[in-house]
């Protein structure tokens, strides 16, 4: 059955009519809970290579900044993509700024070439910050992957499953890491800067105010799951939330791919990425 889903995927995902463009330098940049590995484990890079893509190396940090993690590859070829590790639990304006430093070292790299931004959940969410936060830069075009971008309830579920505060706190917190596991309360409890980050837009949260912010005037795309007969879509961000369109300052300025599965990467998402790009 899991062999059948890929297999439909990916057919549905060559199907998928796209333009023509030019990109040769992407950064793929992960999200929530998540690392620069899940691109490799998904099947995304095994698709973008197969596609003429070649990986040049994953951007990480280190006490002394940022550091790059060079892959082998051809320096001559003009097609040429990057992942990055982001400290995923960090509220999402620290994460836009360690995005920033990546970008700032791949146009000094690339200095005639623009970078597309590849952002999969939170992560879409994250690079578009960066982009009103610091400006676009050599950035011409950012995907988003089932993006939360008008947010999503699991995180104000996760939110309200962490806060024990008040006279019965403790007990709360009791049952909750009893049915969860104290491992994942506690990930969830240093994570709240950036589970906050991405409830639904309401005076107050990140996403009202970025939501309405000037964006820079780039290349828009995202790729919203759906469901299918046999498939439940995505159950972790709502389809309207995933859809840039749906974003105040972006009505009517990004383009729209549909896919059929759920809110982890597949090898379909490189298919897709692969002729997107």
């Amino acid at each position: 059955m899991i062999r059948f889903r890929i297999l439909l995927f990916t057919l549905i995902a060559l199907l998928v009519p796209v333009r023509q463009a030019s990109a040769e330098v992407a950064l793929l940049i992960h999200g929530y809970l998540s690392n620069a590995a899940t691109w490799e484990f998904s099947g995304v890079n095994a698709a973008l290579r197969q596609a003429g893509w070649q990986y040049a190396g994953n951007f990480t940090f280190s006490p002394t900044g940022l550091l790059q993690l060079p892959a082998p590859h051809d320096d001559e070829s003009k097609k040429q993509f990057y992942t990055i590790d982001l400290p995923s639990i960090a509220p999402a304006p620290l994460q836009a700024s360690w995005l920033k430093a990546a970008v700032d070292a791949i146009s000094r790299a690339h200095p005639d070439e623009n970078i597309t931004l590849v952002g999969h959940s939170a992560g879409g969410v994250v690079a578009r910050l960066m982009l009103v936060q610091y400006g676009k830069g050599k950035v011409d075009r950012l995907i988003t992957i089932a993006a939360p971008h008008l947010g999503t309830d699991k995180a104000i579920r996760a939110l309200d499953a962490v806060d024990d505060d008040g006279m019965f706190g403790f007990i709360k917190e009791w049952f909750v890491k009893r049915e969860i596991g104290n491992g994942l309360y506690r990930t969830l409890k240093v994570s709240r800067g950036i589970l906050f980050n991405l409830v639904p837009p309401a005076p107050g949260t990140l996403l009202y105010w970025l939501n309405i912010q000037p964006h820079p005037d780039i290349e828009y795309i995202s790729i919203v799951r759906s469901a299918g007969y046999v498939i439940a879509g995505d159950l972790v961000v709502p389809p309207f939330s995933q859809d840039m369109n749906q974003v105040p300052a972006l009505r009517g300025k990004s383009k729209v791919y549909i896919t059929y599965q759920g809110h982890e990467l597949t090898p379909a998402d490189g298919v897709l990425l692969a002729r997107i790009l």
